[in-house]
């Protein structure tokens, strides 16, 4: 069954890598787990239900409970220590198009919010629901799961939107197709949630981002059903598709989608090459990018994610091996790691490897093979239980993430991990950081930082420990011209920056629209806008 109070399934336990805790401790100092608040206590905390009965919604308290947050760290410590702001006050599960509309039509007459749910892996608080005297109806897509239809001499697959990543890969298995598009939250998120929060795959480089897949569908709206036609490309005026895509649920709630499909490919194989810094790690990816090296995926570690991940490995005596070899090669503390994957068949994989290798070694790369890659895929789903595992041992974990361009990408990295470093000076604190590459486009990359920190004394303070550093993190990335968001979408913990990016016009705009489909202002309210 899923966790209640953190990721993944509870029968799953990720213990923490060999040499993981000392180098923790060495970085931060000891410390502590909190104590944590029992499930039989957080459900005594769920107030009662201020809606109506309806025949599709449950006002159970445990349903409440486990809808009341999302992933964020700002929930983690809210579920985890007890302290919930607000809960739903019901939990819908349609299974059809029309259950949809009627709860739609139930939450008008009873003034009720409404909050979209797919598979509550949001990082940027999508879920929380308002305080308040109104309601809050949180509609869970769960049930509506099924592959509609499939087009296979077209290459379209049409599913309900409530479709978790295993189940619709295996759907499209079994007739010989994928998706491509698996996130890190891949084993819960939804594809409906792929398209109204822009997600992006760790494949993105081959199969591209959702909005590539993303080919027409269905939203309910409070004033009706927009209906998005599936057509290979049209010059009839703005793509409406892009209203649909980014909306995080303020607009209404996707039910359909159809996305474009890929024949299974015959080979897949991730590879592992050193560079002796992030310049030569850079201009490698770069230049594979911009000659459109058809590889499936890259992710540069820049030196510090790079040393963590060799030092928290667990196998030291390999690893020693591997730090002598790279040594002799002129590789040495400043290195950084690039995980490079291609995919399909055997005369594309050896074309595709042979010409990006010839670039990963003009720019100083050092090849070492398969061992790192293979591991990686093995685990790739798995490293957000070690939230769970780092939280019990008393530290915190989150990630930000943006992206820019290629002139922006080294100063926007450096200016993310620095405000992390400095961001708990004030109360003697250090912070870890670490940040990879893991997105590359031709103009420009994705950032992806993570960082680490002691917990407080109590959740009031870790929570404030968190949005101190949250919000230098997001300052630096606004200051240097990056994305709030390259893949998580928007929510309410990045709704401060949003109109840096979009701007006063940008963001009235979007705010019509919003008021267009949703006059009532009940959908997923104080999200995104």
């Amino acid at each position: 069954m899923r966790r209640w109070n953190g990721w993944g399934d509870d029968t799953v336990n990720m213990d923490l890598p060999g040499g993981a805790k000392s180098f923790l401790e060495n970085e931060l100092g000891t410390s502590q787990g909190p104590e944590d608040i029992s499930l039989e206590n957080a459900i005594a905390n769920v107030p009662a239900s201020k809606l109506p009965d309806h025949r599709l919604v449950s006002k159970d308290p445990l349903e409440r409970l486990r809808h009341s947050v999302g992933q964020s760290l700002g929930d983690f410590i809210a579920i985890r220590s007890g302290k919930i702001p607000t809960y739903p006050d019901g939990v819908a599960y349609p299974t059809t198009d029309e259950d949809v509309r009627e709860l739609l039509k139930f939450a008008s007459q009873v003034g009720a919010n409404v909050i979209p749910y797919g598979g509550g892996t949001s990082v940027v608080g999508h879920l929380s629901a308002l305080p308040g005297d109104k309601p809050t109806l949180t509609i869970d897509m769960g049930h509506m799961n099924k592959l509609l239809h499939i087009d296979e001499e077209g290459c379209l697959a049409e599913f309900q939107a409530g479709i978790r990543g295993p189940d619709l890969e295996a759907a499209l298995k079994a007739k010989g197709f994928t998706l491509g598009h698996f996130p890190q939250s891949f084993e819960y998120s939804t594809l409906g949630g792929w398209v109204v929060t822009r997600s992006a795959g760790q494949q993105s480089l081959k199969y591209g981002r959702i909005e590539r897949l993303f080919v027409g569908g269905v939203m309910e709206t409070p004033v009706g059903s927009l209906k998005l036609p599936n057509l290979p490309a049209s010059a009839a005026g703005p793509d409406l598709r892009e209203f649909v895509m980014g909306s995080e649920g303020r607009l209404g709630i996707v039910t359909r989608v159809t996305i474009k499909i890929t024949p299974i490919a015959e080979e897949e194989k991730f590879y592992t090459a050193f560079f002796p810094g992030a310049e030569q790690g850079m201009a490698a990816i770069k230049e594979i990018a911009q000659n459109s090296v058809p590889l499936s995926m890259m992710r540069l570690s820049l030196p510090e994610e790079t040393v963590s991940q060799l030092k928290m490995a667990g196998d030291s005596k390999t690893i020693a091996l591997l730090e002598k070899w790279l040594n002799f090669r002129g590789v040495d503390d400043n290195k950084c790691m690039l995980l490079y994957g291609v995919t399909g068949s055997k005369k594309h994989v050896n074309a595709a490897l042979s010409e990006a290798q010839a670039m990963i070694k003009k720019h100083r790369g050092v090849l070492v093979g398969t061992k790192a890659g293979e591991h990686w895929v093995k685990n790739r789903f798995r490293s957000p239980y070690l939230r769970n595992s780092l939280w019990e041992e008393g530290y915190a974990v989150d990630t930000v993430e943006t992206a820019t361009t290629w002139d922006r990408v080294p100063a926007t990295a450096e200016a993310v991990e620095a405000a992390f470093r400095n961001g708990l000076k004030d109360i003697g604190e250090n912070v870890f950081a670490y940040t990879h590459l893991s997105h590359v486009y031709p103009h420009g990359s994705s950032i992806y930082t993570t960082y680490l920190f002691r917990i407080g004394n109590t959740p009031e303070e870790t929570k404030r420990r968190w949005e101190v550093l949250k919000k230098a993190a997001s300052e630096a990335i606004v200051k240097n011209g990056g994305t709030i968001s390259h893949q998580h979408g928007v929510g309410v913990d990045h709704r401060p920056y949003l109109e840096a990016e979009k701007t006063p016009l940008g963001m009235e705009m979007i705010r019509t629209l919003s008021n267009t489909l949703d006059p009532e202002k009940i959908m997923n309210k104080d999200k995104l806008l």
